[in-house]
């Protein structure tokens, strides 16, 4: 049984159709990629998936279990999906840090009010997962004393003390200069080698290819090509990723 699967995702703002029957899997300790040029839906999809965004149609379940059917209102009531969110660990763009709180205290402040662990417990965790996340010198820093990409590490660690079956990056790398951005993709290789399940929104042609378990190429609100990272890249068969790559892998 797959850990994630999709299953019919719409997703429409106004008349304009972004998300058109997308279905896809998700197995334990599969890195899958979204890639695709701006406008073809790849952070909506992302945000339809961890419930930021409610899709119109479709369905998602997680371990065998429907966190979202269109057709349910069951599943939708707003207090039933802060827990299914849960499930997902989020680190977006812009690091969102919390500005008033050290890098500790960024860790700590969520799982202490889902009552996850003591304040010593927590302490504990958050230092192991800090460290490996290269940081443990910064551990008492606040956000403005951070690089970019140590604000980076910071939000990807915060989002595994939540210790979630999936985590989501939406262009992690894309808000920083490039000599940052590898000690992020770093951190992110770390976290494949550690079994982490991971669906990864990215422009970063060399981790969807060299990383990625699977792949998926979005063109106009559908998925154009999915599967092995060696077959889109290496065979490409629509027009569209044709284009696409040869634009990518020119930059």
């Amino acid at each position: 049984m797959a850990l994630l699967e999709a299953s019919g995702i719409g997703k429409n703002f106004g008349d304009t159709k972004v998300l058109k029957d997308i279905s896809l899997t998700l197995e334990q300790g599969e890195a899958l990629a979204i890639i695709g040029s701006s406008g073809s839906g790849k952070t909506t999809l992302l945000r339809c998936l961890n419930f930021l965004e409610r899709p119109d149609t479709g369905c998602i379940r997680v371990n065998g279990e429907t966190m979202w059917d269109a057709a349910d209102p069951a599943t939708q009531r707003e207090s039933e999906i802060r827990k299914k969110r849960l499930h997902f660990g989020l680190v977006f763009q812009d690091f969102n840090l919390f500005p008033q709180y050290d890098v500790l205290q960024n860790l700590t402040l969520a799982p202490s009010l889902l009552k996850m662990g003591t304040k010593e417990e927590l302490e504990v965790g958050a230092k192991e997962i800090i460290k490996k996340v290269g940081l443990e010198d910064r551990i008492n820093h606040y956000p403005c004393q951070l690089s970019g990409g140590q604000k980076q590490r910071v939000a990807i660690a915060r989002a595994l003390m939540l210790k979630p079956d999936i985590l989501c990056f939406d262009e992690p790398t894309s808000a920083l200069d490039p000599e940052l951005t590898g000690e992020v993709l770093k951190v992110i290789k770390s976290l494949k080698t550690g079994n982490s399940t991971m669906i990864v929104v990215t422009h970063e042609m060399d981790f969807a290819k060299n990383v990625s378990d699977k792949v998926i190429f979005m063109a106009d609100g559908v998925i154009e090509e999915y599967g092995e990272p060696k077959q889109l890249f290496e065979n490409p068969k629509s027009d569209k990723l044709k284009a696409f790559l040869n634009n990518a892998l020119d930059v």
